[in-house]
């Protein structure tokens, strides 16, 4: 018998989060088994690595990524972890009160005979999966500062919209039981006939749902359009053959599914960036860019960039250690490529508005990259794309996410609930940067699950950083404070480092105590995925 999700949640199934922690088997506190017994509240649990079982008294579950069980009270359940130590089991771990005065005969009753039916531990899953942990990424953090009745409403608006998502995606499922196995029909028919034409109606047609179901159910599993995910399968084919074989533009289009040679090149430039003839061009030589402020990235893919930008105040990104590649000054309008040393194509980003680098566009092709600074995987795979270093990024992603996880381990035992903070300071100018976008947060506070002092969240929220007067300084509580000084406004060397000697400087806690640190500008000041490497060195030199 199949339960709808109303049918497991029956009203008043509205429930609010009592609290929110994030739990790692692999921490030396924990043991290999974590015994919950669910007397007062319900409980999620989304497991988000690792693998393990979870176990009640008349069923167990595996449990690896992806995985979400809801248990109703009065049930004990207990996770098991692997022992091996790349497969600890970490999760997140719910606890929900039931909204209302909800009676226990209204609460989640077994069903008799049914390990499914209402009542029993329900495994629930949520797509798109990056979404659902950023969204527990982001409460986890609410809840370390919310110390006020709008920041603690906040946290229960987040988490009804993630709980709401959570509802209707298994809703849909049990709607329709062999939903999910007949999308899974169709994305195999279309990495099979690929180069086939086929058209959406068609396609929704072939498992019998009318397309807006069908189209609503194929973006809730791949997170795409079906189109969308057609075409990426054929460009992706497409890339493989350019790189292979000397085939003509026209038949390649054609086998891969493409009506013709221009639509076909179309598609390819917006998707990787460059034109299908660059493309292969790049990918059978070694090719000469210049790629200002994206140097970090060229370099990451084995390529080092003809020039490398350089600011009159700031420098060069001195972490990079590109000791004999020539200099261009940003702040210089009257800066030139060097006429021996032209390079095959130019790379920028959005910094070329401020520093008027359209200019270039004359000496070489340009291509510009339209990713927001914290996307830096989709900033790596177009770099990767246009300079035909496609088969480095999972190399050079699966590098960063490894040191990043062992470091977030290592830095959980050692300073455990202590809170951290990042100002950035010039002569006119006290910045402190958010928890959740900028150079900063992503890398400190999600990557290596640092806590952040509360005002870092009260005040600087979902922004980047947030200038803050001197007068306020002595109210940044952080256990830790690194810091890094700008020089780009002083009028005299050194004159962003006087606020080191005012008095609302001796009053900050990390001062006091000897736990303030400075890092290097510009290696922190970038979105490279060396530099937040680097990042990571830094925090743990100090903290861990």
């Amino acid at each position: 018998m199949s339960f709808t999700m109303e049918q497991r949640l029956p009203e008043p199934w509205l429930c609010l989060l009592e609290h929110l922690q994030e739990v790692d088997h692999g921490q030396d506190e924990l043991g290999f088994c974590m015994k919950y017994d669910v007397l007062n509240a319900h409980q999620l649990f989304v497991i988000t690595a690792g693998e393990g079982e979870a176990v009640c008294p008349d069923r167990s579950w595996k449990l690896k990524k992806g995985v979400i069980l809801l248990v109703p009270e009065g049930i004990t359940i207990t996770m098991e972890s692997s022992r091996k130590p790349r497969k600890k089991l970490q999760y997140f771990k719910l606890n929900l009160a039931r909204s209302g005065q909800a009676s226990k005969s209204e609460a989640f009753v077994p069903s008799p005979g049914s390990r499914s039916g209402v009542g029993a531990v329900t495994e629930l899953y949520y797509s798109p999966w990056s979404s659902c942990i950023r969204a527990l990424e982001q409460m986890l953090g609410r809840q370390q500062t919310s110390d006020s009745w709008m920041a603690r409403w906040e946290q229960q608006l987040a988490f009804q919209n993630w709980f709401s998502m959570l509802i209707k995606y298994n809703e849909s499922s049990h709607e329709q039981p062999d939903s999910r196995r007949r999308i899974q029909t169709s994305v195999r028919y279309i990495h099979e006939h690929f180069d086939q034409p086929m058209t959406v109606d068609e396609l929704a047609g072939s498992i019998q749902l009318n397309r807006a179901s069908y189209t609503r159910q194929f973006k809730e599993a791949t997170g795409q359009l079906p189109l969308d995910y057609v075409n990426e399968i054929r460009l992706e084919r497409s890339k493989q053959l350019l790189q292979m074989t000397d085939d003509r533009l026209h038949d390649i289009a054609q086998n891969v599914g493409f009506s013709n040679e221009y639509y076909f090149s179309r598609r390819f430039k917006q998707y990787t960036g460059v034109s299908p003839g660059v493309y292969r061009r790049h990918q059978r030589q070694d090719v000469r860019v210049f790629a200002p402020f994206l140097e970090d990235f060229v370099l990451a893919l084995g390529i080092t960039p003809v020039m490398q930008y350089s600011h009159q105040i700031w420098g060069k990104q001195g972490y990079l250690e590109l000791h004999h590649v020539p200099e261009f000054d940003v702040t210089s309008q009257d800066a030139k490529l060097d006429e021996h040393e032209l390079p095959d194509f130019i790379m920028l980003d959005d910094g070329h508005v401020r520093w008027n680098l359209e200019r270039l566009e004359r000496l070489a092709p340009t291509y510009y990259l339209k990713h927001q600074g914290e996307d830096w995987r989709g900033i790596l795979k177009s770099t990767a794309d246009v300079l035909g270093k496609a088969n480095r990024i999972q190399e050079v992603i699966g590098t960063y996410e490894e040191k990043a996880y062992e470091a977030k381990t290592r830095l959980q035992r050692k300073i455990k609930s202590q809170t951290v903070a990042f100002l950035r300071i010039s002569a006119t100018t006290i910045a402190l940067y958010g928890a959740n976008n900028g150079y900063v947060g992503p890398i400190m506070f999600q990557d290596l699950g640092l806590k952040p002092d509360s005002c870092v969240s009260q005040w600087a929220g979902q922004q980047r950083r947030i200038n803050i007067e001197l007068e306020q300084l002595p109210g940044l509580n952080a256990d830790h404070l690194f810091v890094t000084f700008d020089g780009e406004k002083s009028t005299f060397p050194g004159e962003e480092r006087g606020i080191m000697d005012s008095r609302e400087w001796s009053q900050l806690k990390a001062v006091r105590n000897g736990c303030i640190y400075e890092v290097d500008f510009l290696t922190w000041m970038n979105y490279g995925i060396l530099s937040h490497g680097k990042k990571i060195d830094d925090i743990l030199r100090y903290l861990g």
